[in-house]
């Protein structure tokens, strides 16, 4: 049995996760705590470990922003497989846009109120989801803090990584409109899969997960 921990993306908690097919094994959630505003994924990384009490030769398991946490985590001490979904594992692999937006930091000018208000743009931004799912998604995203999520937005525009630890395994969509798959390096590509393909395209992921696990 493999101690798997599973952190969420933005906007998210381990949710997420509910279409993931991780039984027989020993499983942790990781949701998001308050960070002080000068923590950088770095920083916060660390916070997690100590909060979750994350033990090292451990799996994780990171979508979308928690794939760039799980990797800092793994930068701060051995895991035996990190695995990350729909997500980039240095800034090497960050869209064209994350260099706009670090020289323009509109999102520090939008006021906190209109950060909830803007789940309404997430089936255009994340792809198409069943009414379900998409009901999921809009109540995680009401129950995040918009303070977090700004600081959040910052941290991952900051993200400046270069270092890849051991065993990682990446999975993304050939769709994903948030990280082009062109740039993911080495990564396993799920033909049409959007960056919300955790939920629609659940069947097909666990059976890569079944091979990187077992």
């Amino acid at each position: 049995m493999s101690r798997i921990y599973l952190i969420p993306g933005l906007g998210a908690d381990c949710r997420i996760y509910k279409n993931l097919d991780l039984a027989g094994h020993d499983v942790f959630f990781v949701n998001w705590i308050a960070p002080d505003p000068a923590d950088a994924l770095s920083t916060y990384a660390q916070k997690l470990i100590d909060y979750y009490k994350i033990q090292q030769n451990s799996i994780l398991i990171g979508n979308s922003m928690g794939g760039m946490v799980a990797i800092e985590i793994a930068k701060l001490q051995p895991m035996a497989k990190t695995i990350l979904i729909s997500s980039i594992k240095s800034s090497e692999e960050a869209s064209a846009y994350f260099s706009f937006f670090r020289s323009v930091p509109l999102y520090k000018y939008i006021p906190t109120s209109l950060l909830v208000k803007a789940r309404l743009f997430v089936k255009y931004i994340f792809g198409s989801m069943l009414p379900e799912d998409q009901h999921l998604f809009e109540d995680m995203y009401k129950n995040t803090s918009p303070a977090f999520i700004k600081w959040a937005m910052g941290a991952i525009l900051d993200w400046k990584n270069t270092i890849i630890p051991d065993n990682v395994y990446h999975i993304t969509g050939s769709n994903d409109k948030v990280f082009n798959c062109r740039k993911a390096i080495g990564a396993q590509i799920i033909e049409n899969g959007t960056h919300i393909m955790i939920f629609d395209r659940a069947a097909e992921i666990n059976m890569i997960l079944k091979g990187i696990i077992n």
